[in-house]
């Protein structure tokens, strides 16, 4: 039985090659045109799927592989890598972009594209060129890190850290990129509505958190610029407007997604009155819940746990209760209902947001499709 894909998995599969990174949107069908290579260019090898820990658990790989009738299927998360770099011979299906820097999964997945035949899927492949580093060292363009950063790199002379100031030579980047990367069209007929709800915060308490540099509820010192962000958001997240702005958002949709970032959010949510026909559940780090089935329901998922590797076809709401400071995540997050196979055309995104500094400069970085950087936004040394 051969695996079905559409005109545009057909001309992606046409360009793909071992080594490449097959680029398409969230939800447009990466892992079945991945399957259709597998079946066209390698079927007699072991097939070993690399992916996130929720989309293992789920199974959706397996259900998509029914058509080629495998006999036998490894699929494993990122986070057990490692047991497969003695492997050889086999075909690699690298589900999501996780080799980034060059950490312990970056030195497996190196070890493992030695000996084996592979190729990377990823919605966003990389924001910068370090990005791209490991999968350019793997396709044999570069020795190592070294090599690439003495033709490449700039490091800032002002910083105690190793921070890039500037790219070299990138003309030379840009042709690897593009042999490496295989894009993918994405055509579907939703419609993505993003609403911005302001909401207010607490104007005094930010000022002295700022100004004095102590915690928000407790009054204890700061000790260094990412907990100063965190508790200026407290500042901003803590308020009840927000709580009042999700319980209107849900009244209007039977079921909603609200995606959050830190423990005392999903306190909050988990106490709101939604009502007693709706099912409300969880994912994070703590706690495991599949999406309700019911009529009425409302998923809570923080951001760094679940904003990638599943789907939900039966909502066509999701609800950010608070920003997150990657752009990578609020596009994967947003993928969650963007589906293909969505009966839904028009899609409501809600982000809450007030006026304070911080959420206007993650706003603002997130809108430059940028990353919120803490020690830009925060002078740790001024007064």
């Amino acid at each position: 039985m051969k695996m079905q894909i559409n005109e545009n998995q057909e001309t992606a599969l046409r360009k793909m090659h071992n080594g490449c990174i097959l680029c398409g949107g969230v939800g447009s069908g990466k892992s079945r045109t991945a399957l259709a290579y597998y079946e066209a260019h390698h079927s007699d090898r072991e097939l070993i799927i690399i992916t996130t820990a929720k989309k293992r658990d789920t199974r959706d790989w397996e259900l998509e592989s029914v058509p080629l009738l495998l006999n036998s299927l490894i699929v494993d998360s990122w986070n057990n890598i490692k047991k497969y770099t003695d492997r050889k011979g086999c075909f690699f299906i690298f589900d999501e972009q996780r080799v980034i820097g060059y950490g312990a999964w970056t030195k497996a997945f190196l070890k493992i594209t030695k000996q084996n035949y592979w190729i990377l899927l990823s919605a966003t492949p990389g924001d910068c060129w370090m990005d791209y580093l490991p999968v350019f060292i793997a396709n044999g363009f570069y020795k190592n890190k070294t090599e690439f950063a003495n033709l490449h790199v700039m490091y800032s002379r002002y910083t105690k850290y190793p921070s890039v100031d500037r790219y070299l030579n990138t003309g030379r980047l840009m042709k690897l990129r593009e042999a490496i990367l295989v894009p993918m069209k994405d055509e579907r007929d939703t419609v993505r509505h993003d609403i911005d709800v302001l909401c207010d915060y607490d104007f005094i308490g930010y000022k002295v958190v700022q100004k004095n540099r102590v915690k928000y509820i407790t009054g204890e010192p700061i000790k260094n610029a990412s907990q100063l962000c965190y508790e200026l958001r407290k500042c901003c997240n803590l308020d009840s407007s927000r709580s009042d702005a999700v319980l209107k958002i849900v009244d209007k949709h039977e079921r909603a997604i609200i995606f959050y970032n830190f423990d005392y959010e999903l306190d909050i949510l988990k106490n709101l009155d939604y009502g007693e026909d709706v099912t409300i559940a969880e994912w994070n780090g703590h706690t495991h819940q599949e999406c309700p089935k019911d009529f009425k329901w409302v998923y809570l998922v923080q951001y760094a746990a679940g904003s990638e590797g599943w789907n939900c076809i039966s909502t066509d709401c999701i609800i950010f209760y608070s920003q997150t400071y990657s752009y990578k995540v609020l596009e994967q997050a947003k993928g969650r209902i963007d589906r293909m196979n969505t009966p839904c055309k028009d899609l409501y995104y809600y982000h809450m947001k007030c006026n304070s500094k911080i959420d206007a400069a993650i706003r603002a970085a997130l809108k430059r499709k940028k990353n919120f950087n803490v020690n830009k936004f925060v002078n740790w040394n001024s007064n």
